[in-house]
């Protein structure tokens, strides 16, 4: 066998795989990885999208402006609502905190800012308040086909139930200062009345409005489900044993007995944090998906 003789290739020859090689190295290097501040305006993009769309279908934040849920909720508190399941037909249930739309100008006279352009374009996507929707927030206390009453000095009624109601701001009465009933509440309509009851104008102040003091279900934008702010009075807001007591759902028996013949700003804040932290995976796995695409890992 000849000294020197080769297997076959030159040894300056390269193989097409390395040729491959070099041109995928090359490549990556030619094409560097995007910093994180180009990816910061498409993860502020998707997470103010996400926002709207928390904002608008799963739960919004709201501030309470006034003193007529003490001590259940204080002026100042953030509370978070359950948007989602009256999507699905769910109703108000007796005993629920509830926000809803302004049903008969109710709040006529309440002063309403004027927002400027960037306060009308941020309210919109839920990280400032609206000025432009007037909402309330009560207690629903008696739903359609309910019948319910309060006589001055006694406690209020459902269905021939009395109520026991530990929630009621301490020092007031049950309805003293404006008693009611009996009155049977229609289908499609709910009964409400705020906890702190000698500083509430709820459904017993309206029953010469055209809603005759009760309010459309659909005129209600959802439950409260948590105190989210301040920290040091984060809570939960679940229905009260009382609205559980046997035969308070008893309509039908209320009725033959004879019992039967009446401000709140939005936070952003809470849509826009669930936002961004929706975001920053859907951000991160588009950044890994760049980077698998020009190594070739």
């Amino acid at each position: 066998m000849a000294v020197g003789a080769r297997s076959g290739r030159d040894e300056g020859e390269e193989r097409p795989d390395d040729a491959e090689r070099e041109a995928e190295d090359g490549g990556a290097e030619a094409r560097p990885h995007r910093s994180f501040w180009k990816e910061l305006p498409l993860l502020i993009g998707i997470a103010l999208l996400l926002a709207l769309l928390i904002k608008t279908f799963l739960v919004q934040a709201f501030s309470i402006p006034s003193d007529s849920m003490q001590n259940t909720l204080q002026r100042g508190d953030r509370v978070l609502v359950d948007k989602l399941t009256p999507w699905f037909g769910s109703e108000p249930e007796r005993g629920e905190v509830v926000v809803f739309h302004d049903p008969a100008s109710w709040l006529a006279g309440e002063p309403t800012p004027e927002p400027n352009f960037a306060q009308t374009i941020l309210s919109k996507i839920g990280l400032m308040p609206s000025a432009d929707e007037k909402d309330l927030i009560k207690r629903t206390i008696a739903i359609g086909g309910d019948t319910v009453e309060c006589k001055k000095g006694g406690p209020v009624v459902v269905n021939g139930k009395e109520l026991d109601e530990p929630y009621i701001y301490p020092g007031n009465t049950p309805c003293d200062d404006a008693p009611f009933g009996p009155i049977t509440v229609p289908k499609g309509k709910i009964w409400v009345m705020g906890d702190h009851r000698q500083n509430s104008q709820d459904s017993r102040y309206h029953m010469q409005d055209s809603t005759q003091g009760f309010v459309p279900v659909d005129k209600v934008v959802g439950r409260a489900v948590v105190v989210a702010w301040p920290i040091t009075r984060w809570a939960t807001l679940p229905i009260p044993d009382t609205f559980d007591q046997p035969g308070i759902g008893n309509q039908a028996k209320a009725t033959a007995m004879g019992l039967g013949a009446a401000g709140l700003a939005p936070v952003g804040l809470g849509p826009a944090a669930l936002g961004l932290v929706g975001a920053v995976p859907v951000v991160m796995w588009r950044r890994r998906k760049l980077t698998s695409g020009t190594t070739g890992r």
